[in-house]
């Protein structure tokens, strides 16, 4: 079963969009491995909370101009 985890900032993306990247990635699968993965493939799309990641010593917030609108 293909299994997808991708995590983000929290309203980096509208629900639209998460949608999208869902179906991509299902049919990323799909291509990669054949139609008989589309029913076993699981993504999922992790939001992670403003100051709950970082990186080089650096917590991430996103700013309010980059935040999804819905």
């Amino acid at each position: 079963m293909p299994f997808a985890n991708i995590k983000m900032p929290q309203a980096a993306l509208s629900k639209a969009q998460k949608e999208d990247l869902i179906h991509r990635t299902t049919a990323m699968f799909v291509d990669f491995f054949g139609e008989s993965v589309r029913p076993y493939t699981m993504v999922l799309v992790e939001e992670v909370a403003d100051g709950g990641y970082g990186r080089a010593d650096e917590v991430f917030v996103v700013p309010e101009a980059y935040r999804a609108k819905e």
